[in-house]
């Protein structure tokens, strides 16, 4: 992430890449063949990849789903600062060598969060509480004193929490998709205490035993966290729809939320 003061992805620990269902798919298709695998490896020695060089940050939280908020995915952020108001980051299933790329997010400033229109600006949420509460967490290399990475991650936790972050996943995985199956889903982040109960926060628990990690700890640590003014449009894209029309995230009605068509038509130039 920012400044690039961590080592990405150093963990030996991995986890399960599973969903709120816990199911996992494995995608069809042959092993590597030896001819394959010698050409991946010559091919990684003479091209070059500018951009995942330039990842140089490695998050874990988890993501729900912004139309059934009650469905959650587990989350590993590869990410790179492409400038002081912009990071995008490559979102996979686990840490592990074969992860599967499952999605994206983008994370933005207040100073660019402001220059959206209403309704794009409800497609993305906050980080304050998914920090606050030791949710978003750095995962500690081995080799590291603790008390050395608490320093370091709670300085990167003092830079995301004022950031608004936008999530699309490409495949939904907590159903046991072999494949990247349908459009895209918008996801979001956890913004409220009520949220973290049952299946999430036993996933919450055993995340934290696979990278000797303690939400629990992290919240007392991050306590004195200055916390930014939320922009009343963030956060907004979480419903659950009700019989009377209306979404239960502050009573917007339900047309305020675009369709993934909506949301991705072109707008006229202001």
């Amino acid at each position: 992430m920012h400044g690039c003061h961590y080592d990405k992805g150093t963990s030996e620990i991995s986890s399960a890449p599973t969903g709120s269902s816990g199911q996992t798919a494995i995608p069809p298709g042959k092993p590597l063949s030896a001819n394959t695998q010698t050409l991946n490896t010559m091919a990684g020695l003479v091209q070059e990849f500018a951009p995942l060089k330039n990842i140089c940050g490695f998050l874990n939280a988890f993501h729900l789903y912004a139309d059934e908020p009650t469905r959650f995915v587990e989350a590993h952020h590869y990410c790179a600062s492409v400038n002081e108001d912009f990071r995008q980051c490559l979102i996979y299933d686990s840490n592990e060598k074969d992860a599967r790329l499952i999605g994206v997010e983008y994370m933005i400033t207040p100073k660019l969060y402001e220059t959206l229109d209403e309704s794009e600006r409800r497609l993305w949420h906050s980080h304050v509480f998914e920090i606050k509460s030791g949710m978003l967490i750095m995962p500690k290399p081995p080799f590291i004193p603790e008390s050395v990475w608490e320093i370091a991650e709670n300085k990167e936790m003092e830079q995301i929490i004022q950031l608004y972050g936008k999530i699309y996943h490409l495949w939904q995985i907590d159903r046991g998709d072999a494949l990247p199956i349908g459009v895209p889903k918008l996801m979001t982040s956890v913004t409220e205490e009520s949220e973290i109960d049952g299946e999430l926060l036993e996933r919450i628990k055993e995340r934290d035993r696979k990278f000797v990690a303690d939400f629990n700890k992290k919240r007392e640590m991050r306590k004195g966290l200055k916390e930014p003014e939320i922009h009343p449009d963030a956060d907004q894209c979480k419903k659950k729809a009700s019989s009377s029309g209306t979404s239960d995230v502050k009573g917007l009605p339900k047309k305020d939320f675009p369709t993934l068509a909506e949301a991705a038509a072109p707008r006229a130039v202001q």
